[in-house]
């Protein structure tokens, strides 16, 4: 197939720009029955039976599911204030005294809260979450893998 400028034809040779057109028409047609089979498979795709339910198990009303995981959050105050607070530590820590070490280590203040739903959560004043976290790995209180920051 030879192409002439403008379009022309060579003796019963088609020009080239009909050929190019014929290949798309061509194209879109392949294009457009192979979507529809797409579609098709899409409509008879079986859909899971209605007796799965994927949040059956945080229906239990069980603890979190996250237990064992120490949480290191942050909650901003008023201006520049913010509080660290540290929840999810071992129950039979005692907690009082881990707070004690932390305000000492830190040189800030802290306390322990009573939470009705988290527990009893520690509070220090400032952003000391990287700080506890090196700590707590250090003193081999919690796993570095079971130690989550949020708020970064």
């Amino acid at each position: 197939l030879e192409v002439v400028s403008g379009g022309e034809e060579l003796g019963n040779r088609e020009s080239g720009w009909d050929c190019l057109r014929e290949e798309c028409v061509e194209l879109i047609s392949v294009f457009k029955s192979s979507s529809s089979d797409i579609d098709r498979d899409l409509m008879n795709a079986e859909l899971p039976s209605a007796s799965f339910d994927p949040f059956a198990d945080a229906d239990t009303g069980e603890e979190v599911v996250t237990k064992g995981i120490v949480h290191l959050r942050i909650q901003q105050r008023n201006g520049r204030k913010s509080l660290t607070t540290i929840q999810g530590l071992d129950k039979k820590l005692d907690l009082e005294k881990l707070t004690k070490a932390f305000k000492k280590e830190f040189c800030c203040n802290g306390n322990v809260v009573e939470d009705k739903e988290l527990g009893r959560v520690i509070q220090l004043q400032g952003d000391q979450r990287e700080n506890v976290k090196k700590f707590l790995v250090a003193e081999e209180i919690a796993s570095k893998n079971k130690i989550k920051v949020h708020g970064i």
